[in-house]
């Protein structure tokens, strides 16, 4: 049986969080280590395909919820608190619908329960341009990058995903040749009867547009005791953009 990867940091009450699409664990560090020294026991996890977990051709979010549980099992976590980021969300949203009782507080951020169209063909295009048979540094990966992508931090998002293949030999973390072929399942919407009823938080960025006021409705409906906060001078990354807002936001919620 095959368990994700993770970093564990802290004591306390169990913390799980999930990156996003293209995403790992390691974008959450500096958070990590905030709630771990505010008592949680805090586990960054790299979902399949990504950072230094698996690579599988299976991939949707019941699997990746299932990938979830199998990990709880294996490190005896009964309950835990979740939080999701874009992808890592629509994750941790099937989890806690379909195992309502080994959740006890469910963080969503900037991604709703509704169906998404493929929307990364530029950055996966942008990736695909990269031949590590004629890039050997960050430095000239980057330039290659930006005649697809303007937006330096983005890039630099993408890049952390770079590590040595073998010696002057670069590679990405994540399987990109699998999810450039998942894009549909990517977007795709939770099941239209899963609900969960626990204590549920949505944050959304004000400068992001992947919740709007209108998906209210529908996250309602599958989260009826959900909250819905905004995180102001932040996008879609706004754990990234506005990271004080965002952890004193989820602490207060986890803490109440």
């Amino acid at each position: 049986m095959k368990i994700l990867h993770s970093k564990i940091i802290g004591e306390g009450n169990p913390l799980l969080i999930l990156h996003g699409f293209l995403g790992m664990s390691d974008n959450w560090k500096t958070l990590g280590n905030k709630y771990a020294e505010s008592g949680f026991k805090v586990h960054l996890i790299d979902q399949r395909n990504h950072g230094k977990s698996f690579h599988s051709e299976d991939f949707d979010y019941e699997i990746l919820a299932n990938d979830l549980k199998v990990y709880m099992n294996y490190h005896n976590i009964t309950k835990t608190a979740l939080i999701g980021h874009s992808m890592g969300g629509k994750t941790v949203m099937q989890f806690a619908c379909s195992n309502p009782l080994m959740v006890t507080k469910l963080i969503v951020a900037d991604i709703s329960p509704k169906y998404y169209p493929p929307h990364h063909n530029e950055i996966i295009d942008g990736l695909k341009s990269l031949d590590f048979n004629k890039i050997s540094s960050r430095g000239e990966a980057d330039k290659k990058l930006s005649e697809h992508l303007s937006d330096f931090g983005i890039r630099q998002f993408l890049l952390k995903n770079l590590y040595w293949v073998e010696k002057g030999k670069l590679g990405f973390r994540f399987n990109l040749d699998v999810l450039q072929n998942k894009m549909e399942e990517i977007g795709e919407n939770i099941s239209s009867t899963a609900s969960f009823s626990g204590e549920t938080l949505f944050l959304r960025g004000d400068r992001s547009e992947y919740i709007l006021q209108n998906d209210f409705d529908i996250i309602k409906r599958h989260f009826p005791s959900a909250d819905i906060e905004t995180i102001s001078n932040a996008g879609h990354w706004l754990h990234a953009e506005n990271p004080n807002e965002f952890f004193f936001n989820t602490l207060k919620f986890l803490n109440r």
